[in-house]
């Protein structure tokens, strides 16, 4: 195998499965829960990506985002339909941090934080734009 896959760490790890089935249409293969409660190791996958995620473990240095105050990770989830799991996000009780609206690149795109610190850039391409195309896009957003 020769794969990446993210692992998220969460202070309720439990309620955040939940969540992302909810939002996300996720599917949970299996969790490892401690005598106390607490999810030692969960893994979900979404679409046709595994995303591993455990509880917090300050003995090891190991904070989620609600903790640490802000997450240095975005996940891209590429749907067939980005309005809509968009909505179903933020029904779900994600924030909106970026509306959905075509982007130069290609996309339609928003992007959301959930209800534990992470965000999640939602999109489907809709128009195919090769990488010549796209910089001089990108630089149309300079002219001003």
């Amino acid at each position: 195998m020769n794969t990446a896959t993210p692992f998220l760490w969460i202070k309720n790890t439990a309620e955040a499965i939940g969540f992302y089935k909810e939002a996300f249409g996720a599917v949970e293969h299996y969790r490892l829960t401690e005598p106390g409660g607490k999810v030692a190791h969960a893994e979900i996958t979404i679409g046709g990506a595994k995303i591993s995620l455990a509880g917090e473990y300050p003995e090891y240095g190991i904070f989620g985002p609600e903790t640490m105050g802000n997450t240095t990770v975005g996940i891209q989830l590429q749907v067939d339909d980005a309005d809509t799991v968009f909505q179903q996000a933020v029904a779900a009780g994600a924030i909106i941090v970026n509306p959905m609206t075509d982007q130069f690149y290609g996309d339609r795109a928003g992007s959301v934080k959930d209800p534990f610190g992470h965000y999640w850039m939602i999109y489907t391409t809709v128009e195919v734009v090769n990488p010549e195309e796209m910089q001089k896009r990108f630089e149309t957003l300079f002219e001003s």
